[in-house]
């Protein structure tokens, strides 16, 4: 037994009363868990911690592909506690808690365990500083090698995981913190991050760059993205900052291009709020990267676009700020609740502009689905798609149908009521489909059980005015 470990035992045999429980199976109970709540990727996230803000200074060198960091994380304590978990990739040189030296084991690749040189008791805020250096390409976790550079340019970009491969963290959606975000560059690039830009300080051939995000993020949420990029500020129609990153290194045709596409962000923005209620943070944008990336994703406050950009993703993107940033999952199970609401309010900004009706929208992609009862679309179950099945097309597609058909059965105005309701119960906090459900029906006065069974569980609705449909499935 190393000297640290037996000096904590010596403490807690002392001081009981401060330190917690003395006896051998209530210290046992005090080693934090490697598991979080999620059964897709039971390693996400910790167990006997809540973690309060991050704040996480980064240094990139691009000829290398290093990155050096040093993260404190402010978590109040769930349970008492001797150690702690948290998820992290890269290695880790050194270990405070509240300033005092700490002792770091690693369980898997993806855990790193911190002994804490003093137990603290169920309540207690402390403070987990960790450094850490590696060069991210190398390194992967569930099948996933998320991180995209090269020797110009660096988006940190991904979904479900991406915080691992610079920050550590409690990686779950369900345990959101506000964020101070860092990060070290060469002198002539740029950065872009979450929230609020607080600044940029030069010294010698290096520059750090300051974003703050002030309302609680998921992990999964934060980014920075570092390069050659074209930045422009403004405000929207209602007064909302945005920042706006478009990569140089694009030709001029696609910069161009891209540029435009971003400037609609502001407006887009104001159209949402309009229809959902108050925009749920401080500023908004967007980043159009060189790298080949072939997602876009809703990064809080400022998702990120391939070159391809083009008007219906900046809208699913921008409705994610609500549905998924705001509101966000409190399962992965549950991401119907993310991506069929961002597919469907594409549907519905076409609407209201020169597209189909959603009246119309949903007629045609039953009419011209519903025969093939065997495909994905029908037979995934919303309610638990699986974890490889989480981003399949019918979450998307299928998830936004059950809005239109909800639209159809209870109405517009139920509607709406329903989605400005729903974001503004839970702005930064967690949910699951279940509650949805519930509300739709506290909302609208209507029995909705077997509506969502049909549109959910799997299977092809039949096209009755109980299913929110106009008509039978037509025939071949």
């Amino acid at each position: 037994m190393r000297w640290r470990t037996v000096l904590v035992v010596i403490l807690l045999l002392l001081v009981p009363a401060l330190s917690g429980p003395s006896t051998a199976a209530e210290r046992q109970s005090t080693v934090g868990s490697p598991k979080g709540i999620d059964s897709y990727w039971p390693h996400d996230g910790n167990g006997g911690t809540d973690a309060q803000h991050y704040n996480v200074n980064v240094d990139y060198d691009f000829a290398s592909g290093t990155l050096t960091g040093r993260t404190v994380v402010t978590m109040r304590a769930t349970q008492d506690l001797t150690s702690v978990y948290l998820d992290l990739l890269l290695p880790v040189t050194s270990a405070k808690v509240d300033g005092r030296v700490a002792r770091t084991t690693r369980s898997t690749d993806h855990e790193v365990r911190v002994t804490l040189p003093r137990a603290v008791a169920s309540g207690t805020i402390f403070r987990v500083e960790l450094t850490y250096r590696g060069q991210p390409a190398r390194y992967d976790y569930a099948g996933e090698a998320n991180w995209l550079a090269d020797g110009q340019e660096v988006v940190t970009m991904n979904q479900p995981h991406m915080a691992p491969w610079w920050f550590p963290s409690n990686d779950h959606p369900s345990d959101k913190a506000r964020f101070d975000i860092r990060v070290t560059v060469a002198r002539n690039k740029l950065v872009a991050s979450n929230g609020r830009y607080l600044g940029r300080v030069v010294k010698g051939t290096r520059a750090t760059t300051h974003w703050q995000t002030k309302d609680p993020m998921a992990t999964y949420l934060a980014f920075f993205a570092a390069g050659d990029f074209a930045r422009e500020t403004g405000l929207s129609g209602h007064g909302i900052r945005y920042y706006n990153f478009v990569s140089k290194r694009l030709g001029s045709a696609d910069r161009l291009r891209a540029t435009q596409m971003l400037r609609r962000t502001a407006n887009m923005t104001d159209w949402l709020e309009n229809w959902l209620g108050d925009y749920p943070f401080a500023t908004t944008g967007g980043v159009v990267t060189k790298l080949p990336v072939g997602f876009a994703l809703e990064n809080q406050t400022r998702p990120t676009y391939g070159s391809w950009i083009y008007p219906g993703v900046i809208v699913h993107e921008l409705a994610h700020q609500w549905f998924g940033d705001s509101v966000s999952v409190r399962r992965w199970r549950d991401i119907w609740l993310n991506e069929g609401f961002a597919t469907f309010a594409e549907v519905a900004y076409d609407a209201a502009r020169t597209g189909p009706s959603v009246k119309s929208w949903l007629k045609r992609q039953y009419d011209d689905s519903c025969r093939f009862a065997s495909s994905p679309l029908w037979t995934l179950d919303l309610r638990n798609p699986g974890r490889d099945d989480i981003f399949d097309s019918a979450v998307y597609d299928r998830g936004a149908m059950v809005l239109a058909a909800l639209q159809g059965r209870i109405g517009v105005a139920d509607l709406n009521e329903l989605l400005r309701t729903w974001v503004a119960d839970h702005h930064d906090g967690n949910v699951a489909i279940a509650q949805f459900e519930a509300l739709a029906e506290t909302v609208s006065g209507e029995d909705l059980d077997a509506f969502f069974d049909a549109w959910l569980g799997g299977g092809v609705p039949s096209g009755t005015a109980g299913n929110g449909l106009t008509g039978a499935c037509p025939p071949a």
